[in-house]
């Protein structure tokens, strides 16, 4: 029988935050909630009477980290490894959204307390569990794809407004929040590259003056890895991909997700030089409305031992790392909401 565990939140600011939650509730028999925790009002404003929070007290941090075996962080992105640390100290399990606050020998300390006593560290990187991505790693593993010369990898949506002005907290601006999740990416495939060479533009679109238009490129031995993350793409979601390409084979998955559509070549298949021979699959799951679920259940499964995290201390740690020496180490503008 499975042993369910007394799961809490702390913030509700994270646009994530609730999704997760509202997958935490599908799966009674793994967890018990205890309620949340949000400290500025004007979130609890705007999102404490959404669906996932319903019949949840709210508590404070303290209630909740005392309560709860293992603790999701939601909160505002620049106060995460802060309420991380305070979790990790108390002993608990922690989920924590992305990409880390906090220096990155602050952020590299907590992941260095949670190995020390055994605590999970799972990170919010939601495309670890997109299926398409599934697969191209499962390539990856089989040798079908050869020894990988290029990942191009692309993220990009035309935001409104507000999102924008969201934006300009961040150092890098929108390759701070989304060119994360590629390097996240990218790092599990090739390993710390050995150089980055970032392209950090303000187009101005909007009068929002932010870096919104984003190129990196990640230098390996052979390999050439680009993130390219813009906030002013017409159709930017329509068209986020990932191709990974090598000696024998290469994946291509475009659109990402909402439908996830992927190819795969590989030089078996035949064809000419300059014809168009693959394989193409799409994947029905509807990613955007259950990509938390997976991730949820593996959280549990981390913290009863029944599974270990592929992507380790060591990983995390090395995906921040990128990440600053992409954006110049600079995180946080400033702390506006709106």
């Amino acid at each position: 029988m499975m042993k369910r565990i007394k799961v809490g939140q702390i913030g509700i600011g994270h646009n994530h935050g609730e999704p997760k939650l509202l997958a935490v509730r599908k799966f009674p028999e793994l967890f018990e909630v205890v309620g949340y925790a949000e400290e500025n009002e004007r979130w609890v404003e705007k999102r404490g009477k959404n669906k996932g929070y319903e019949g949840l007290p709210r508590l404070s941090v303290a209630e909740v980290i005392e309560r709860s075996d293992a603790v999701l962080i939601e909160c505002d992105v620049w106060d995460l490894t802060k309420y991380a640390r305070m979790c990790v100290d108390a002993g608990k399990h922690i989920h924590m959204d992305k990409p880390a606050s906090g220096t990155l020998e602050e952020y590299g300390e907590l992941l260095r307390i949670a190995k020390e006593k055994n605590l999970v560290v799972q990170l919010g990187y939601m495309y670890r569990y997109n299926p398409a991505v599934l697969k191209c790693f499962e390539h990856l593993k089989n040798g079908d794809l050869g020894e990988i010369y290029s990942i191009n990898a692309e993220m990009s949506t035309f935001h409104p407004v507000h999102y924008k002005k969201w934006l300009t907290n961040f150092g890098g601006g929108i390759m701070y929040i989304l060119g994360s999740h590629l390097v996240d990416l990218i790092v599990y495939m090739l390993g710390e590259p050995k150089r980055v060479v970032p392209f950090i533009k303000r187009t101005g679109l909007d009068g929002v003056d932010f870096e919104d238009n984003n190129l990196a490129v990640l230098e390996y031995d052979k390999a050439l890895a680009r993130i390219f993350v813009s906030s002013v793409e017409v159709n930017g979601f329509g068209r986020r991909q990932l191709v990974v390409s090598g000696s024998k084979g290469t994946v291509d998955i475009c659109p990402l997700e909402s439908p996830t559509i992927m190819s795969y070549a590989d030089t078996a298949m035949g064809g000419g030089t300059y014809e168009s021979v693959k394989e193409t699959v799409k994947f029905d799951l509807d990613t955007s409305d259950c990509r938390y679920d997976a991730m949820m259940r593996d959280f549990y499964d981390y913290t009863q031992g029944v599974k270990s995290n592929p992507f380790t201390y060591e990983h995390d740690y090395l995906v921040q790392k990128v990440l600053d020496e992409i954006v110049g180490g600079i995180h946080f503008n400033g702390k506006n909401i709106d």
